[in-house]
């Protein structure tokens, strides 16, 4: 409602970045009434985000009844001008089919994939010499489209920022063949690092093939350890879920324990 007040006899503003991420259904860490001013001087609405670039009109596409800069266009927009954790989440978000919906014990819904990492590469080479341009391609670089939520991709940043370089979504066949494919794992210590999201592991259901899903995961010869945490662990205490895993990889490699763990909050 806020976006359609604004948006109102105003013809030149189309929402843009995060509240069009989120009207294309592309999760965002943090939702802004945003738009960008494509023509006109008119008097802007308070409280909202204003950015001033040129949108060709072959960018802007209509949403519930709103006019949006599209998904590319805006993935662009978040890599040139958001906080590199937000646009990254937001573009990995992009690239893979997501849960969408309420979750817990109701039906899960699914988003399928919105766009692909080619056509977001293509936008950013062509954007020319526009602010942020030099910065998106940085980020674009660090983009892992197999990720599969924001709690992984910031998990992931995370750990890079740290020095630390697991391989991700990695597949595992347990003993019963059971196919298993895990967040991260650092393949020299045998170290599985699994992130639990709430909102898609809350279910009695879910939590039921959680634990038979760990046990076999706990079976392959090649996992020694494995830790477990949070979405709240990554957002919220990310030195302590570094801290765990740093002193798990010293532990295996001075010869420690090779028993299987969890560790979240």
């Amino acid at each position: 409602m806020r976006l359609r007040v604004a948006q109102a006899g105003r013809p030149g503003l189309v929402v843009s970045h995060s509240a069009a991420a989120h009207l294309h259904g592309i999760e965002v860490l943090d939702v802004r009434p945003e738009f960008t001013h494509v023509r006109g001087r008119g008097r802007m609405p308070g409280g909202c985000v204003v950015h001033r670039t040129a949108v060709s009109g072959e960018e802007i596409v209509t949403v519930a009844g709103l006019r949006v800069t599209s998904a590319v266009r805006t993935l662009v927009d978040l890599l040139r001008t958001a906080e590199r954790d937000a646009a990254l989440v937001a573009v990995e978000s992009a690239l893979t089919r997501r849960p969408w919906g309420p979750g817990g014990e109701l039906p899960r819904r699914w988003r399928e994939q919105v766009t692909d990492l080619h056509a977001v590469s293509e936008a950013v080479a062509g954007a020319g010499q526009r602010r942020g341009v030099v910065a998106a391609r940085r980020r674009l670089a660090l983009v892992d489209p197999r990720s599969g939520s924001p709690a992984e991709t910031v998990a992931r940043l995370r750990m890079y920022d740290a020095g630390l370089r697991p391989l991700s979504q990695v597949p595992f066949t347990a003993p019963n063949g059971r196919r298993i494919r895990v967040d991260f794992f650092f393949p020299v210590a045998g170290l599985v690092v699994e992130i639990e999201g709430y909102g898609f592991h809350g279910s009695r259901s879910a939590h039921l093939a959680d634990v038979e899903r760990f046990n076999d995961l706990g079976r392959c010869p090649d996992v020694r350890r494995m830790l477990r945490f949070a979405a709240s662990d990554v957002f919220e205490r990310p030195q302590r879920m570094l801290h765990t895993i740093r002193a798990a990889l010293g532990e295996i490699a001075a010869g420690g324990s090779t028993s299987t763990g969890a560790a979240a909050a």
